[in-house]
């Protein structure tokens, strides 16, 4: 069980942020494990998959820290910084989260592991959903700092989701062309539901707004990341059960049908993209995570343990 505890920024001093530290085994070199939620699940879902990955590390696990990000999970208190936001749903964006980001890895790694200069300390990110974003994100803008990162159904950064569906309401539109078994209904219902759910402009109540995504994360192959050392970070690339996210979705109002022909091929192809981030030899992926849907840390903590196992792995043994 880990044990939760509560930071406050020095840049956000009236506010409180949740987060779990986990000591590094005896004699482990500095190396730091942080694990980036999605908007739907907190810090603690990563539990069972931290709790796995342990055991199979052994003597040679990192520090890992968790946390959850202001308005998310036990973390109460909301942004500081959005108090007079005239939308609290879009209070602040993406590049304040990873400032957020920054600060926080640097006050634990100066308090828990005795480091002053957090470039100097190289780090790996575990992600899902939104978290992926935010992990290319900080990896290009503190570059040389990430030496890997283990990507779990990464949200897809540079579309509004309407869009990966034809519009059977646009001029010239051809039902001859749908693939067979969907009706015209079936796919207006479920770019509504999508629109409703999924697209930029839908706030949330952390008010971290998706609005800027497209324009800072335009393609899922590069820019090209770059970690220690000059070369490319080892990464992996995980992606959801196409028949387990389809049944996902059918709960959630969406025809099972028009997931398989339009979603999931999408999808795939953005985690292609993201496979190309780094050099060849160092990128595995894209994988499916048997039976999980896009919570994959919850729905198959197992596999994530053991690939979060090999990824640390090869970071460790090829330390500069």
């Amino acid at each position: 069980m880990a044990d939760f505890k509560f930071i406050s920024l020095d840049t956000k001093p009236t506010a409180q942020i949740s987060y779990s530290f986990h000591e590094a085994a005896t004699g482990v070199q500095p190396l730091l494990l942080v694990c980036l939620n999605g908007l739907g699940l907190p810090q603690e879902a990563w539990g069972p998959a931290i709790a796995k990955f342990k055991e199979l590390q052994g003597a040679s696990s990192p520090a890992i820290l968790t946390y959850d990000r202001y308005g998310q999970g036990q973390t109460v208190d909301r942004d500081p910084n959005d108090a007079n936001a005239p939308d609290p749903s879009h209070g602040h964006d993406v590049v304040a989260v990873i400032e957020d980001l920054r600060q926080l890895i640097s006050q634990i790694a100066k308090d828990k592991l005795n480091i002053s200069n957090v470039n100097y300390l190289p780090l790996i990110f575990m992600a899902n959903s939104i978290g992926c974003a935010l992990a290319r994100l900080y990896a290009q803008e503190y570059a040389g700092t990430v030496a890997g990162l283990l990507l779990l159904d990464s949200y897809i950064a540079n579309t509004d989701f309407v869009s990966a569906f034809p519009d059977p309401d646009a001029e010239g539109f051809d039902p001859s062309t749908l693939p067979a078994g969907i009706p015209v209904d079936s796919l207006r219902g479920t770019r509504m539901g999508m629109k409703k759910i999924f697209h930029p402009d839908v706030g949330n109540k952390e008010g971290f707004s998706r609005k800027n995504f497209r324009s800072l994360l335009p393609a899922s192959d590069g820019p090209a990341l770059k970690g220690p050392g000059g070369h490319g970070p080892f990464l992996t690339v995980v992606g959801h059960d196409f028949d387990t996210f389809a049944a996902e979705s059918f709960k959630m109002g969406n025809a099972e049908s028009v997931i398989q022909a339009y979603i999931n091929p999408y999808w795939h192809k953005y985690n292609e993209g993201l496979a190309k981030m780094t050099d060849a030899e160092r990128s595995k992926g894209p994988l499916q995570a048997p039976n999980a849907g896009h919570f994959i840390q919850r729905d198959n903590p197992d596999f994530v343990a053991q690939e979060l196992h090999e990824l640390v792995s090869k970071v460790a043994s090829n330390a500069v």
